[in-house]
């Protein structure tokens, strides 16, 4: 968590699932530093799992920013109890991964596509010199 957030540090992201199918545990499972589409290549139809990522993006040419996004992943394939647990546990991984932009919530990989996000975050941000 502290090496995502500090700007200093290559990582952007963390994965975190559960230890089994039928386990409570969460467990860090992967870092990386090639951000959402890097991410997206662990992210599995059969888990849920949730996902810190750091975000940069341009508001304009003079600034750079850094945002931070939470993903609750549950893919296509995740039985119903599971779904069920992933939102009372939700709970308990805000209470870590504190500091966030938005939260994105994905089923489909195609719900982390860049662009979208940068848009949420850009918003969510406040200052926006685009007409965003």
């Amino acid at each position: 968590y502290e090496q995502v957030r500090n700007d200093k540090s290559e990582v952007n992201w963390l994965l975190i699932d559960y230890e089994g199918p039928r386990s409570d545990t969460l467990k860090l499972t992967a870092t990386g530093t090639g951000g959402l589409s890097e991410l997206k290549e662990h992210l599995s139809d059969d888990n849920a799992s949730f996902a810190y990522v750091r975000v940069s993006y341009s508001n304009d040419r003079e600034s750079q920013r850094e945002k931070f996004v939470l993903v609750v992943w549950i893919g296509t394939n995740v039985k119903v109890m599971r779904k069920a647990k992933i939102s009372v546990h939700s709970a308990d991984v805000k209470s870590v991964l504190r500091a966030f932009s938005i939260e994105v919530a994905a089923k489909d990989k195609d719900d982390l596509t860049e662009e979208p996000i940068i848009v949420r975050l850009r918003k969510a941000g406040g200052a926006s010199y685009d007409g965003v």
